[in-house]
C-alpha cells in the first residue's frame, strides 16, 4: 500500500480524498519574517487561515498540499496545529520554489548536499517538528529560464524522488525541456512530476505542453481564481473564461488523466498583502459550478481532484521509514 506523509503522520493514498494539489498555508520571500510591517502574531495567522480551511472541509475538501519550499515561510508545528483544528490533511514540501528563493547556505550547496537535505526531510523530518515532507518542490527562477542553481536543485530533487518515492511539483512549466533532460539523465519517470502553473497568465506561449505530456509528465492547472476580473488582479492573472477553456480542451480531448487542479491560494501571506478576494474555496464556489454548467460530470470532477491525485502519489514507491 502506498502511503503519503502528512504533517501529522502517514496515510494511505486512498485516504487523501478531495485534494487541492498546489496551495500555501503562508508563503513569503526569504526575509519576510523580519519585516516588521508584515510581521504577524500567531493569532492573526490563525484568524486568516482557519476559517478558509474549515470552509474547505465543509465543502468536502480533505487534503491540502502545501507547496511552500524551504526559506519561504514553512512552519510545520503551525501546520500540525491547523490540521488538528480543521481536520484537513496537510502535506508539506521539501525543496525550493526556485533557485532565487534559496538563501546563500543552500544556493552554494552541492547536488549531493541538497539531495541529502530533501531525503532527510522526507524520511526523518523537518526541524524538530517530527513532521515529514510528502512532496518535493522545485522551480524556475525569474526570467523564465533555468539557472545553474535551478538545475542543481532539479537534479537533487530527482535523486530524492528516486530514493524515497516522493513526487515532484514544479513552480512554472516554462523551459520544460531543461527539466525533462535532467530528470531523464537521473532516470526519473516523468509520471512523478507535475509541471505547475501551466495555466497562469504570464506563462502562456512559453509552455511546451505537448512536450511535457508526450514525455509522460503531468500538467498543473493550479492558479484558478487569479482572474483579471478581480478588483486588483495580480500580474500573473488571466481572464477567467480563457483559463477555464484551456482546462476544458484537456477534458474534451480525453487527456483528463494528465491534469491536476488547484488554486495556488495563500491563506495568510507573509511579507506582502496577497490577492484580495482569492481563496482555495474558489474551487468549490466558482470552478466546480462552472464545470457542471459546461456539462462536466461528477465522475470527471472526482477524477480531477481525487483519482488523478491518487494516481500521482501511487506511481511512486512507499516512503522510506514507513
Amino acid at each position: 500500500m502506498t502511503r503519503v506523509n502528512t504533517v501529522t503522520g502517514p496515510i494511505a493514498v486512498e485516504q487523501l480524498g478531495f485534494t487541492s494539489i498546489h496551495e500555501h498555508i503562508g508563503y513569503g520571500m526569504p526575509g519576510s519574517e523580519l519585516d516588521t510591517r508584515w510581521w504577524k502574531t500567531p493569532e492573526q495567522r490563525y484568524e486568516e487561515t482557519i476559517p478558509k480551511l474549515r470552509k474547505f472541509a465543509e465543502y468536502g475538501g480533505q487534503t491540502f498540499v502545501d507547496a511552500t519550499g524551504i526559506c519561504n515561510g514553512r512552519d510545520i508545528d503551525y501546520y500540525q496545529s491547523i490540521s488538528e483544528k480543521t481536520g484537513i490533511n496537510i502535506i508539506a514540501a521539501t525543496g525550493f520554489v526556485g533557485g532565487d528563493t534559496a538563501l546563500k547556505h543552500f544556493a552554494e550547496a552541492s547536488v549531493e548536499y541538497l539531495a541529502e537535505q530533501f531525503i532527510h526531510e522526507l524520511t526523518v523530518g523537518i526541524g524538530r517538528s517530527g513532521g515529514k515532507a510528502g512532496i518535493i518542490k522545485v522551480g524556475v527562477s525569474r526570467g523564465f529560464k533555468m539557472l545553474p542553481l535551478d538545475l542543481r536543485i532539479y537534479r537533487a530533487a530527482a535523486r530524492a524522488s528516486l530514493a524515497t518515492g516522493a513526487p515532484i511539483i514544479t513552480h512554472l512549466a516554462v523551459d520544460a525541456q531543461s527539466a525533462i533532460d535532467v530528470f531523464d539523465e537521473e532516470g526519473l519517470p516523468l509520471t512523478r512530476v507535475l509541471f505547475g502553473h501551466a495555466d497562469d497568465g504570464v506563462s502562456q506561449g512559453k509552455v511546451d505542453e505537448e512536450g511535457i505530456v508526450g514525455a509522460g509528465g503531468r500538467i498543473g492547472f493550479d492558479t484558478f481564481g487569479y482572474d483579471l476580473e478581480l478588483p486588483d488582479p495580480p500580474f500573473w492573472g488571466r481572464h477567467r473564461d480563457e483559463r477555464f477553456q484551456h482546462l476544458m480542451r484537456y477534458l474534451r480531448s480525453g487527456q483528463i488523466d494528465k491534469v491536476l487542479v488547484a488554486a495556488d491560494a495563500n491563506c495568510s501571506p507573509l511579507g506582502w498583502p496577497g490577492v484580495k478576494g482569492h481563496t482555495i474555496n474558489y474551487l468549490f464556489e466558482q470552478l466546480i459550478p462552472d464545470l457542471k454548467q459546461d456539462g462536466v460530470s461528477d465522475a470527471v470532477i472526482d477524477q480531477l481532484f481525487v483519482g488523478n491525485v491518487v494516481d500521482f502519489f501511487s506511481t511512486t514507491t512507499p516512503l522510506e521509514g514507513e
